[in-house]
């Protein structure tokens, strides 16, 4: 059974518009979750950021329906991770926008292994899928974990391509970051995909495992892709607004090495423009890592 100030920490992060810095503030107002869950609206509202409406709603949040809600996630297969629990992952916990609570189904690793990430657009050429699909083999035979967000296109490819080694240092080869719940897997094409990705990796999310997908989500959740993949990001094959240019901001912003493949695609110049290290479109080894 869950403690009661983890419980309250889980309510809280479950909260729409509340992240780690806002409930970080209400910490230091009033010294604990409980504390949080116990104040009322007024002193509630006396923490920058907290209006209103988010008041009222914190002070109506029901611990017991949250316990309920973490019994049948449990049940269902999901691990709740909030951010001190030992097996948060580091490379997460260590950004300034880190979730409070990690929503995990499939394989957890105390440690996780050095990662990279691969992503693109859902619409990608032949070129940019196939090396998708290299990099996340020869990555995932190198001992390398595979982040990505299980789209349609480059991330799927990625995906399949770790999944598709036989010899691994380690039998967890891939993590796809969901701008969904853990339970919605998300697109429904790649349930299938998901079913796979949880036996050789894990599905996490930020957001409830039963919550559905939407475009602030599957934005926000490019940030813990790239940050997770502390040897690089490579953006295979993007346009110039596409999703993928969201992830390589992100990635710039945490210091993360970036790569894109050297493709006529707007995004793909644009980030070469902008200090992206270009790879060659049919790229054959992984030495760049290294470097």
């Amino acid at each position: 059974m869950r403690q009661p100030d983890d419980l309250a920490w889980i309510a809280l992060s479950l909260q729409p518009h509340i992240g780690l810095k806002t409930l970080s503030l209400l910490l230091a107002q009033f010294g604990s979750p409980s504390a949080v869950l116990a104040a009322d609206a007024a002193a509630l509202q006396q923490v920058r950021g907290i209006g209103a409406k988010l008041a009222t709603a914190i002070t109506q949040i029901n611990l017991e329906q949250i316990t309920r809600k973490c019994t049948q996630w449990a049940r269902a297969g999901v691990q709740i991770l909030p951010l001190n629990h030992p097996h948060y992952p580091e490379s997460l916990r260590q950004l300034d926008d880190a979730p409070p609570t990690l929503f995990v189904q499939g394989q957890i690793l105390i440690t996780l292994p050095p990662a990279i990430a691969l992503i693109g657009t859902r619409l990608p050429c032949d070129e940019a899928r196939f090396a998708a699909y290299y990099l996340g083999r020869s990555a995932a035979e190198a001992g390398y974990i595979v982040a990505s967000g299980m789209a349609l296109g480059i991330d799927a490819a990625a995906h399949m391509g770790a999944l598709a080694t036989e010899k691994t240092l380690h039998p967890h080869v891939t993590v796809a970051v969901l701008g969904s719940g853990v339970l919605q897997a998300y697109p429904t094409q790649h349930r299938k995909l998901a079913q796979k990705i949880l036996k050789r990796g894990a599905l996490i999310s930020e957001t409830a495992p039963d919550a559905a997908p939407n475009a602030p989500r599957l934005v926000s959740r490019n940030r813990l892709i790239t940050g997770i993949a502390t040897k690089g990001v490579i953006v295979l094959e993007t346009s110039a607004d596409g999703g993928a240019m969201h992830a390589a901001r992100f990635a710039q912003a945490q210091g993360r090495p970036l790569y894109t493949l050297d493709l006529p695609a707007p995004g793909n110049q644009a980030l070469i423009q902008a200090g992206a290290v270009a790879l060659p479109p049919d790229i054959q080894t992984l030495d760049f890592l290294k470097s």
